[in-house]
């Protein structure tokens, strides 16, 4: 079968190859599936890196989640068992941890639907407890992740504002449902946080979803409301913030990581109650994943790049059975 493989760590572009490979034999409690579409995530490129938290024995194949197909036929959701990755024709991936792709999802939206939404879910319901009414300050609205917490703030009844990089994401981050898009690019310095107080009468925004810290952090801690809750999701910008607790303080704040890999681990019946959920919600169209570009498998080490280097707008999914261009 076809895979691409990382040798070395460096950019994606240049460390991934397409090869021939054996097919992944099953471990014990490992099915093997045909991937129908692998979604492109951001910890894809820090795989390519060598800077996950997470470390595959070299050569491996990156692709942290799929849509696949069981022997027997059926459509599914995985992340699939590294070094085995979803940049390829077949993965394994454990038995037990295999959800049902939503019917009224095709492949890509399915692919792209657990992560995302997921991290989104826990990140808004669990650890903040986004209420109705309530405003919501989303980083990155445009992007893959940002795109999921927009649309499930929207289905919690929340005011969402959405900060984005560039006009043609202003335009997505509308579509998607922002009752304000701030474009970062055109803002001058602080003028995130006056934007958000302006808009809210200085109440500032109850929850805040974070997966870009630097910068985005900074104006996040100007104008989070009293009680607000800012929730810490990743670092895409390459800066971790170190948060002034003095400010959180006198402010009275919180700032909430979410590590959504670890509920697999503590509660894993969490994360089948929330496929239910989203699964409830995909189907009555209260959230569909924004899927800019399907790309064939020869597309997939461009794909993660151009993620890295934060060109891209919603999800590029990898739909192996693609010929030639693909994208939409």
């Amino acid at each position: 079968m076809q895979a691409w493989r990382v040798h070395t760590p460096g950019e994606p572009r240049e460390v991934m190859r397409l090869e021939e490979v054996p097919e992944p034999v099953p471990g014990e409690g490992e099915v093997r599936l045909k991937v129908l579409a692998a979604n492109v995530n951001f910890p894809d490129a820090l795989l390519a890196r060598g800077q996950y938290q997470i470390r595959p024995p070299l050569p491996f194949t990156p692709g942290v989640e799929i849509c696949g197909e069981t022997e027997d036929g059926r459509r599914v959701i995985a992340n699939p068992s590294l070094p085995h990755g979803g940049f390829a024709e077949y993965v394994t991936a454990p038995a037990r941890a295999l959800l049902p792709a939503p019917e009224s999802l095709d492949d890509a939206e399915a692919a792209a639907l657990h992560i995302g939404y997921q991290t989104g879910w826990f990140g808004l319901h669990r650890r903040a407890r986004l209420q109705a009414g309530e405003t919501l300050l989303v980083h990155a609205a445009a992007g893959g992740v940002g795109s999921a917490a927009v649309q499930l703030g929207k289905a919690a009844g929340a005011t969402v504002i959405g900060v984005v990089g560039g006009k043609a994401k202003v335009r997505t981050a509308e579509e998607l449902g922002c009752d304000l898009v701030i474009d970062r690019t055109s803002e001058e310095a602080g003028g995130i946080a006056a934007r958000v107080k302006e808009f809210t009468g200085g109440h500032g925004a109850d929850v805040v979803y974070d997966p870009v810290g630097g910068d985005a952090y900074t104006a996040s801690a100007k104008c989070v409301a009293f009680e607000g809750r800012i929730v810490v999701v990743g670092f895409a910008s390459g800066t971790i913030p170190a948060p002034a607790l003095n400010h959180a303080l006198v402010k009275n704040y919180a700032v909430l990581g979410l590590h959504w890999g670890l509920y697999a681990a503590k509660d894993p019946a969490s994360i089948a109650a929330c496929h239910t959920e989203l699964t409830r919600l995909a189907a009555e169209g209260a959230i569909t994943p924004l899927v800019s570009e399907r790309v064939p498998l020869a597309g997939a080490a461009d794909a993660v790049q151009r993620l890295a280097d934060g060109a891209t707008t919603g999800r590029l999914v990898v739909v192996p059975a693609l010929n030639g261009g693909g994208s939409r």
